[in-house]
């Protein structure tokens, strides 16, 4: 403070050649004593105002402004750098540098047209200045492809689009909030959730009240089937802003699908199970791309189709779940079942034998492939129920009058005119009660076990007409309607 009194005497010793003021500090307060008031009693009016704006330590001369505005930058504090490069123009509207830097800054906030019209006002003050010239067509190729991200973004494009973004981000306005929130926008739609979560991170260290950050982010946490961070971030945002539209319909979303995914899973426990299987379709079309949470639901439905024998939509549901993680091997267990149940032996097999090779020391899987591969050779010998057209739990007296008919029906001796294609048919007739007609060898059948005798086993089958000798009777009591056929021998 002293310092400043020797000043202003000094200044005015120059003025009058007198030293005439006498400045005092008091308390904070200035005190200024004239002694001869006559020779110039304005002159404490005129010192006045610069030594109190030095006094408050608020500068008002441009080229202070200015140098506060350049330490900003240097911390990059660039909206406080700005505020004083506005006021040191405001001072000094001749002052260039002013201009190049609030140009630069707020080429970097991506105020693209602001920016332009800072860079022309240093061209006019310094025309052909270079530097000045190419950051301005910088300032074009920045705005361009901002422009041309937006316009892929809205192309579904969202590969280019990150490829102009970057530019934009990276090179040209590295500090613009709605270059970085497109990014991540972006990023959501690549489903590249991990580095969303990294760029609205940065987003929320400089501005952690940012809404669409906070929302962007919890979007890509609930990608990620992190529901409870996805909902703290839902929250954090309704709470600055109740009526954020996008938000609320995020959270609420989010708190419904969690309310169907789980009344689904309790029903499918209590053994409720058609109402499980609608509760988990309504659940997977709130979001289909949710594919994180959706394997988990799919799995779900597939099971419960599974119990409740409905195979064909079983295999879909389960080829769903696998389609999102083709190493899910519940999931590859419960389609080979699925498969089992519509017959498709031969997928079942491949489907149980994969999830047993993941899992080799799960004995359920080996079980079940026992079954699968049983049920494919079951399925390659002849089903002596379907030739004699009778169900498999047929008495033994249906057995023998279906025998009886298709017999007499396809016996050659009546079918001159297609002999051959009636012994065939006769064989199989005969093949087909020679295993059911006998209790034990059908038990045999019935139980998947391989029969003795090998009709109809690849054992070269059963042939009453075939050469060896060996000869086959049938009876048939009364005869054959019409007579004449008692009991026949081949």
């Amino acid at each position: 403070m002293e310092a400043a009194s020797m000043i202003v005497l000094m200044m005015v010793a120059v003025a009058s050649g007198l030293v005439a003021i006498e400045v005092k500090v008091e308390c904070n307060v200035l005190k200024v004593q004239q002694k001869k008031t006559e020779h110039f009693p304005q002159f404490h009016i005129l010192f006045l105002q610069p030594l109190v704006a030095a006094v408050d330590g608020q500068p008002s001369d441009a080229a202070a402004l200015f140098e506060k505005a350049s330490q900003s930058i240097k911390v990059k504090k660039y909206s406080e750098a700005l505020e004083n490069l506005n006021a040191a123009i405001e001072t000094d509207p001749g002052l260039s540098e002013a201009y190049w830097h609030r140009a630069s800054i707020l080429r970097r906030f991506c105020r693209y047209e602001e920016s332009e019209k800072s860079y022309k006002k240093l061209l006019e003050m310094k025309p052909r200045n270079s530097a000045a010239e190419k950051e301005l067509s910088q300032l074009f190729q920045a705005q361009s492809a901002l422009d041309s991200a937006k316009s892929l973004f809205d192309s579904g494009d969202f590969t280019k689009a990150l490829e102009f973004i970057e530019k934009v981000v990276l090179v040209f306005s590295p500090a613009c909030s709605n270059a970085k929130l497109l990014k991540v926008r972006l990023l959501l739609a690549a489903k590249d959730y991990s580095s969303a979560i990294s760029e609205t991170g940065y987003i929320l260290k400089e501005d952690e009240d940012n809404l669409e950050a906070l929302l962007l982010r919890g979007r890509a946490y609930y990608y990620l089937a992190d529901h409870d961070v996805a909902i703290r971030h839902y929250q954090k945002g309704l709470r600055l802003d109740p009526e954020h539209s996008e938000l609320k319909k995020a959270y609420f979303g989010l708190k419904n699908l969690l309310k169907k995914a789980k009344s689904a899973d309790d029903n499918a426990s209590k053994g409720k199970l058609r109402l499980a299987v609608e509760e988990y379709k309504t659940a997977l079309a709130l979001d289909p791309d949710h594919t994180a949470y959706n394997v988990h639901l799919h799995l779900g439905l597939c099971k419960v189709l599974v119990k409740l024998g409905r195979g064909k939509e079983a295999v879909t549901s389960c080829s769903g779940a696998l389609e999102i993680d083709e190493e899910l091997i519940e999931a590859l267990v419960q389609r080979g079942e699925a498969k089992l149940l519509v017959e498709d032996w031969e997928g079942a097999i491949a489907d149980l034998k994969s999830a047993a090779e993941k899992s080799p020391q799960d004995m359920n899987i080996r079980e079940a492939l026992m079954r699968a591969e049983r049920s494919l050779k079951l399925s390659q010998r002849k089903d002596y129920y379907k030739i004699l057209g009778i169900s498999k739990t047929a008495p033994m007296s249906e057995i023998k009058r279906a025998y009886k008919k298709l017999a007499l029906q396809w016996h050659p001796d009546k079918n001159s005119d297609n002999r051959a294609e009636a012994e065939a048919k006769f064989q199989e007739i005969a093949s087909a009660y020679e295993i059911l007609g006998d209790e034990e060898k059908r038990t045999k059948y019935d139980s998947g076990e391989d029969i003795d005798e090998g009709m109809g086993m690849g054992g070269g089958g059963f042939n009453p007409f075939g050469g060896g000798g060996q000869q086959y009777t049938f009876h048939f009591e009364g005869g054959f309607p019409g007579g004449g056929f008692g009991g026949f021998q081949f």
